[in-house]
């Protein structure tokens, strides 16, 4: 009978020799459990760094006779390799899935990963972009290129609307990386809706200035796609300075542009840290905690305290920020 995906083979231990043979095994495990691509990513560079201990110590990645002994000896690999007690903390928690997943198909009796702790989770300190850092960037955001052609413009609109999405809406990289244009509403209640792959669907707003520069931004970009015979449903692009190569733009796309922007413009900013802005600027302007957190897109225990703790440390007015644009257009 030939098997169907829900009635996969359970593997036996003759199977398995090697780490790197169980690996797509709990990949898929991991997979079916609705993981983000994002997330498998970690996991396996979790494992990566796993296999390259196993090889380095034994020769070989084969899991065999592992115990308590060995996976502390890995801990200690990990204190002298990673100085982050996050990173630390991850793999050893990326470890301790694997071994739950070989006990569940009967490779391994127990898991020795959970008789050790793991590192203390470190709490971040959020460091937003001061607002004297926003204006300069957004000056150089919104300040035309009059030697530039159609497509370096719309680039630069482009730009404009990352840079509000993160300021003003506080989406992460990965949100930006897959947002379609279908989850934006413009008009009397404009915004974005926001789909995780393992959580409700929700919402936040958009302000005056961000409604308008993406509707600007939208009908710019359905003429360039019609002028280039392209098509494709993300908001944003990936080009080069002559033509769009494709839709959407990855998390570390934007990661870089925004290094670019940190680099030529001598300010200190990441999409990290604009986050963070519209989360000071949220709490400072008076929304309650419930609101915050749900437009962060955390768990209603996620604590505000350490943005509350700096939060007299920063101002911001977007009304200046829409100021600046009105005088310049």
């Amino acid at each position: 009978m030939e098997l169907t995906p829900n009635m996969q083979a359970q593997p036996s231990v003759q199977q398995y020799q090697s780490l790197g043979q169980i690996w797509p095994n709990f990949y898929t495990k991991l997979k079916s459990q609705g993981k983000s691509e994002n997330t498998l990513k970690n996991y396996k560079t979790d494992m990566d760094c796993f296999k390259n201990y196993l090889i380095e110590k034994q020769g070989h990645d084969s899991i065999t006779g592992l115990g308590l002994e060995q996976i502390l000896e890995y801990g200690k690999y990990l204190e002298n390799k990673y100085s982050s007690n996050n990173s630390r903390r991850r793999r050893v928690q990326t470890l301790r899935i694997f071994f739950d997943f070989l006990v569940e198909i009967s490779i391994m009796s127990s898991n020795p990963v959970r008789k050790i702790p793991t590192s203390p989770k470190f709490v971040d300190i959020p460091r937003p972009t001061k607002f004297v850092d926003v204006k300069t960037l957004w000056h150089a955001l919104i300040t035309p290129n009059k030697t530039a052609g159609k497509l370096i413009g719309l680039i630069q609109e482009r730009n404009r609307v990352i840079f509000l999405l993160i300021y003003n809406t506080g989406l992460k990289v990965s949100d930006l990386a897959k947002l379609q244009s279908s989850q934006l509403t413009l008009g009397a209640s404009s915004r974005v809706l926001i789909t995780p792959n393992n959580r409700d669907p929700y919402s936040i707003p958009l302000n005056t200035l961000t409604a308008k520069i993406i509707r600007k931004y939208m009908i710019s970009l359905e003429k360039e796609k019609t002028r280039s015979q392209i098509n494709f449903n993300e908001l944003l692009f990936n080009a080069n300075p002559h033509k769009i190569l494709s839709g959407g733009l990855s998390s570390r796309g934007i990661e870089i542009l925004m290094e670019d922007y940190r680099r030529k413009l001598s300010i200190e900013v990441t999409p990290k840290s604009l986050r963070q802005s519209a989360i000071i600027n949220w709490i400072n302007r008076g929304h309650n905690d419930t609101t915050v957190k749900e437009w962060m897109g955390v768990a209603p225990s996620y604590s505000l305290k350490n943005y509350k703790d700096v939060k007299n440390e920063y101002f911001y007015n977007d009304e200046a920020l829409e100021e600046i644009y009105e005088h310049q257009a």
